[in-house]
């Protein structure tokens, strides 16, 4: 009945529990899960993940965050977007979050991975997952200059966990994206989000855990794991005065729409 659109199950906090996840999954009804790749090292465990369980799906990506690790080429992430069960390409984008004492401007490097992503993505067909965080301006600039606007020829992808303004939801529609909420959406200071989620049309939103971060209410400050996103979806049905059955349907329909590759899994 529900999608959890971006999870992190091969994370220390979620890996060890798999089984009992799985479980916890079919008992709220939550029949996928699409998990999320943050660096090359780690995507072969993200990637058996999916080649494991017919109802997991992976993507392959470098997180803007993460420093230290192997610099991600677009032959790399062409090559691994290539391979069974690989649907997107991210985690991917920008985060000016955590400069520690830096500006904007000293992080080129990021901006130029965040580059390398999209023209992977457009070279394999495939939507981007994108992280932007206190970084909206440049993120959407970027995608633009790398001609993700809509047309043909566009990757397309969808804003994970969207914590931003109805203005940037507004900018990332008219490039074609889709909009994800997480259990943020449940929060009670959350009033600006909780207006963006009525105003995104149903037709382009999907929900989210971002598991293990970021559980909802009522389970706000523990683990987070993919069978709590239902509780995302019961938001939003309240926000827009529908039952949660049509965000349910709408948002399995959008995952699959956006992430076409997952319909030609049921056909083998």
């Amino acid at each position: 009945m529900f999608t959890d659109s971006h999870c992190h199950l091969t994370f220390p906090e979620l890996a060890a529990q798999l089984p009992q996840i799985r479980q916890a999954m079919a008992q709220s009804q939550v029949t996928r899960a699409l998990c999320i790749c943050t660096t090359l090292e780690e995507f072969g465990a993200v990637h058996d993940l999916a080649l494991s369980h017919d109802n997991f799906w992976a993507t392959v990506g470098v997180h803007p965050d993460n420093e230290g690790v192997t610099e991600p080429t677009t032959s790399d992430l062409v090559q691994r977007g290539r391979l069974a069960r690989v649907v997107g390409i991210g985690e991917t984008g920008l985060d000016y979050f955590r400069l520690a004492g830096r500006s904007a401007a000293d992080m080129a490097w990021q901006r130029e991975r965040f580059r390398v992503h999209i023209r992977a993505a457009r070279q394999l067909g495939k939507p981007l997952i994108i992280h932007t965080r206190n970084a909206a301006d440049d993120t959407l600039a970027l995608l633009r200059d790398e001609g993700e606007d809509g047309s043909v020829g566009s990757a397309g992808g969808v804003f994970h966990c969207f914590t931003e303004s109805r203005q940037v939801a507004k900018a990332a529609l008219d490039l074609g994206f889709y909009i994800s909420f997480s259990g943020i959406l449940t929060f009670k200071n959350a009033h600006e989000l909780h207006q963006v989620a009525a105003f995104v049309p149903v037709d382009r939103i999907l929900i989210e855990t971002d598991s293990p971060y970021l559980a909802p209410v009522p389970y706000r400050g523990k683990t987070n794991n993919p069978s709590y996103v239902p509780w995302v979806a019961k938001q939003l049905a309240h926000l827009r005065n529908c039952p949660v059955e049509l965000i349910a349907q709408a948002t399995n329909a959008n995952f699959e729409r956006l992430f076409k590759e997952i319909n030609l899994d049921k056909t083998l």
